[in-house]
């Protein structure tokens, strides 16, 4: 969706100096949305007795927001080594982190139990041997095969990589309690960008009738639940945002309908990233070059290694002109950037504002996924990220790449194998 009018609002009059301070190209987050969407989210589910949002680090993995994620009272959701050392020195510990890998190495198991633990999240039931000690609270992800669909991102879930299947997922907690684990956790992931509330509604019910299935199997109880994430944000203008409020009621309803049969609530947990810092993120870009032959492309400053959404899954991200979006008359064209590749646009065929050399882009939404995503094909390299804080200061979080950046592994000692 359009950035919130708050953003804009402080942030379009500054764009020219911060153009002339820091250069373009730059992704900027706002603190401010940031933090008030987080607080909405703790709101929305208060009726819950134990709640947390575990932030996908995936989304925005800059230690500035991380820091913000801390002080709202998330915790992380990791899926590497380097993440879960971004989450430990932005200050999550122990059961503020939940490790959810997939395809898990035997370094990762290591650096997951080292520094006070995290939550482990098995994605596997063969990995159940395959973690050096078990440990006291263990968590597996559930993939229900043909009894869900996906969505048009992350695909069905019968096809998906992901989890334990149904016929695996009694098994695994059965396994995993014979060798020492005495607390339990349920999760799974199904969809990603789903604005559908009542997709997030019948994944909870799903869990919670699994959950008590188990239970009564192997006379053991649930101390959390995650849902996963896959919380969706309207990037089109013309889209419906998601209904918080109206999905955190239902799922509340089904978790106080869970304690009445069962006589305990189990912890909610889930893992939102997009959803969190997504809207509250833009790309800012400079155009450069102007472009008519069969078509009119304006060339920009910045390429899809600062933002590879629209060329990988044919996204949508709204594009403002500064000072250009009054009543002129709009001319259709491609936003590209200098990539040896043809794909490499960030809108087709997109109604805009006349535009010359040098005005000033607003790419839209790239709060998560954005820089995240980059890449270094043709030697392309990242740009900056600005963090506008609630009082208006404007602080560098991240530099751009330089040449030195691309060529630093090309330094290394000789080492050669000789048979």
């Amino acid at each position: 969706m359009p950035l919130s009018e708050s953003f804009k609002d402080r942030l379009y009059p500054i764009l020219p100096e911060l153009r002339n301070h820091f250069g373009t190209p730059f992704h900027i987050y706002d603190e401010a949305g940031i933090r008030e969407t987080g607080e909405m989210v703790n709101k929305v589910f208060s009726k819950i007795k134990s709640f947390k949002e575990y932030y996908a680090i995936k989304a925005l993995p800059n230690p500035a927001i991380l820091k913000i994620i801390k002080e709202i009272g998330f915790g992380f959701d990791c899926s590497s080594i380097t993440e879960l050392i971004l989450s430990r020195q932005a200050g999550g510990s122990g059961e503020d982190l939940m490790f959810t890998s997939n395809n898990t190495s035997p370094e990762e198991f290591d650096v997951a139990a080292a520094e006070g633990g995290c939550i482990l999240n098995l994605d596997d039931i063969n990995l159940i041997d395959k973690v050096p000690q078990m440990p006291e609270t263990i968590c597996f992800r559930y993939n229900p095969g043909a009894e869900r669909e996906g969505n048009e991102i992350i695909g069905v879930p019968a096809e998906a990589k992901y989890g334990v299947s149904k016929a695996q997922i009694v098994e695994a907690y059965k396994k995993a309690r014979e060798l020492g684990a005495k607390r339990f956790g349920l999760h799974t992931m199904l969809a990603s960008n789903e604005l559908d509330y009542r997709y997030m509604v019948t994944t909870t019910e799903m869990l919670l009738d699994l959950a008590e299935q188990i239970q009564n199997e192997l006379d053991l109880t649930f101390d959390f639940i995650n849902i996963g994430g896959g919380f969706g944000i309207p990037y089109l203008p013309e889209a419906s945002p998601l209904d918080l409020e109206a999905m955190a009621g239902e799922i509340t309803d089904l978790f106080e309908a869970y304690e009445t049969r069962n006589g305990y609530m189990p912890a909610l947990m889930m893992e939102s990233g997009r959803y969190i810092t997504g809207p509250h993120g833009a790309l800012v870009v400079s155009t450069i070059n102007r472009k008519d032959i069969y078509r009119t492309y304006i060339g920009v400053d910045a390429c899809m290694s600062a933002l590879m959404r629209p060329a990988l899954y044919g996204s949508y991200h709204h594009i403002d002109v500064l000072g250009k979006n009054g009543k002129e008359i709009l001319e259709t064209v491609d936003v590209v950037g200098s990539l040896c590749e043809n794909n490499d646009k960030f809108a087709i065929q997109r109604p805009l504002p006349p535009i010359v050399d040098g005005d000033l882009l607003i790419i839209h939404d790239t709060g998560a996924h954005g820089h995240a995503m980059g890449f270094n094909y043709n030697g392309k390299l990242r740009p900056q990220e600005l963090l506008l804080r609630e009082d208006g200061r404007v602080e560098l979080i991240r530099r751009a790449e330089t040449n030195d950046d691309y060529f630093a592994t090309l330094n290394f000692s000789e080492n050669v194998f000789r048979v």
